[in-house]
């Protein structure tokens, strides 16, 4: 694990990346298009002139990354000057940066107070794998489910995060990583498909995407906006819990791929690894993931499926997936379970996640074994939990050592 320095001059690409305070004016990150249009507007930009004006404006916040109003070289030194007075285009500040021996980053973001409100403070993990890198990216600080497997099912709920905050994280990602375009783009130009360090979005992170459901939807339509993020919205998959009623809309109005965190086959079971359950039992679930608009095999719902040792891991809980599932185009994501200091769980035999696995895909199911990745910084599936929530620093070398905390 290497922890490094959230120096601001660190970041490759972007030279000098402003971090976002609670003095700075309001962000033009997250606003829709009309919205930067009556930004443009209020700035004194001629009605005649706000359409050609926020298409610049788009190019330069999402295909080319600016951090500074000065660098937007085609558009008007006093409009520039106007904007700069009026509006940020500051990040999150990255309160820490980790990477892990596997290549896997954590970032620690802060985003100021909102309102009344105090700091916050999430996480955000990039995975770099062959062909493609993926950002994992929170929706609340926070959680109300409290799954019982999950570390950040721990913490107090504090609030959903906005637009501008959930695009963040990408922007963050993409200024670390080098992944903006250098030089000249010109207007209109396509970010290439291939090539990107960050290709792929999971709203896996901290929070129920679905609970923040307007400000995750609008953030994902902006991400996957052509002219500017350019994300396919195949590449983006938005993992739920299981809220049944706005897994309709989120398949009509945001469109991209959908993930199931189901992890038990039976009620009385899930009940207890994933409450939300109580309400909305997997019978329910199951239909809405059988209606989601689009639903096809180019374009399947994932399974997720934590593998806790003997607790959901037999054979029969195998057969009685496939049953569950009969009929769904469906991917198993098989995930062996990442301990946290203080869990109850323990992962299952390696012998055993295969012998499930190879039931699974004998029904005609994919299903993978995820490997698990940013263990050492606490990065991996179910570990996310912000800093303002730190662990001791023995218990996370206890966790490293994997040895019970209290021994040694």
């Amino acid at each position: 694990m290497v922890l490094i320095a959230p120096s601001p001059a660190a970041a490759p690409a972007a030279g000098r990346v402003p971090a976002r305070n609670p003095n700075d004016p309001p962000s033009l990150i997250g606003l829709s298009r009309p919205q930067l249009g009556e930004a443009l507007l209020e700035a004194g930009v001629a009605e005649r002139q706000v359409r050609m004006r926020t298409a610049q404006l788009w190019n330069w916040l999402y295909l080319r990354g600016a951090t500074d109003f000065a660098a937007m070289g085609n558009i008007a030194k006093d409009l520039r000057e106007r904007l700069a007075d009026r509006f940020t285009l500051a990040r999150p500040e990255i309160v820490t940066e980790q990477v892990s021996s596997d290549g896997t980053r954590k970032w620690l973001l802060r985003f100021p107070p909102r309102g009344a409100g105090r700091a916050v403070e999430a996480e955000a993990v990039y995975i770099p794998e062959e062909g493609r890198g993926t950002l994992c990216v929170s929706s609340q600080v926070g959680c109300t489910l409290t799954c019982s497997f999950c570390h950040t099912g721990t913490q107090t709920m504090v609030r959903n995060l906005t637009v501008e905050e959930i695009l963040g994280q990408l922007l963050v990602a993409r200024d670390r990583l080098g992944d903006f375009p250098a030089g000249d783009v010109a207007p209109g130009a396509m970010v290439p498909s291939e090539g990107r360090k960050v290709s792929n979005i999971v709203m896996m992170g901290m929070g129920e995407p679905l609970y923040n459901f307007e400000n995750v939807r609008d953030a994902l339509l902006i991400a996957s906006d052509g002219d500017g993020l350019s994300l396919s919205k195949r590449r983006i998959t938005l993992s739920t819990s299981g809220v049944v009623p706005m897994i309709p809309r989120a398949g009509a109005e945001i469109g991209t791929m959908l993930a199931i965190s189901l992890h038990a086959v039976r009620d009385e079971l899930r009940d207890v690894l994933v409450p939300i359950n109580k309400k909305y039992p997997i019978a329910e679930l199951l239909a809405a993931c059988r209606a989601y608009p689009g639903l096809n095999n180019a374009k399947r719902i994932t399974f997720e499926y934590v593998m806790l040792r003997d607790v959901n891991d037999s054979l029969a809980d195998a057969r009685e997936l496939v049953r569950l599932l009969k009929g769904i185009p469906a991917k198993i994501n098989l995930i062996p379970f990442n301990p946290w200091p203080g869990t109850g769980y323990e992962c299952s035999d390696w012998e055993q996640i295969e012998r499930f696995a190879d039931l699974v895909n004998e029904a005609g199911y994919a299903s993978p074994i995820r490997t698990p990745r940013g263990r050492d910084i606490l990065a991996a599936c179910g570990q996310l939990k912000s800093e303002s929530e730190r662990l001791r620093a023995r218990e996370r070398l206890a966790l490293e050592a994997m040895i019970p905390v209290g021994e040694g």
